[in-house]
């Protein structure tokens, strides 16, 4: 592990000391699930190649975003 500073808002670091409290755990573990969370959101990457091909459809590339939503609420792409 690395150790690192934090500098945190009054009102954010009151409220993570008394999750800890409740919940048995230390700040720092807390502070790691919740950063472990959203790296893992933040590294979803795109299908590469995406607006290379030509599907016949001129708004494909603008629509990526949108044709991949649809896609991982049908099950083909998560």
């Amino acid at each position: 592990m690395v150790k690192t500073t934090v500098y945190l808002d009054t009102d954010v670091a009151l409220s993570l000391r008394r999750m800890a409290e409740s919940e048995g755990r230390s700040q720092a573990e807390l502070i790691r699930d919740a950063l472990q969370t959203y790296t893992r959101r933040a590294r979803r990457p795109k299908l590469p190649g995406i607006g290379e091909f030509d599907s016949g459809h001129t708004d494909t590339s603008t629509r990526a975003d949108e044709i991949l939503k649809q896609a991982a609420k049908r099950g083909r792409w998560r």
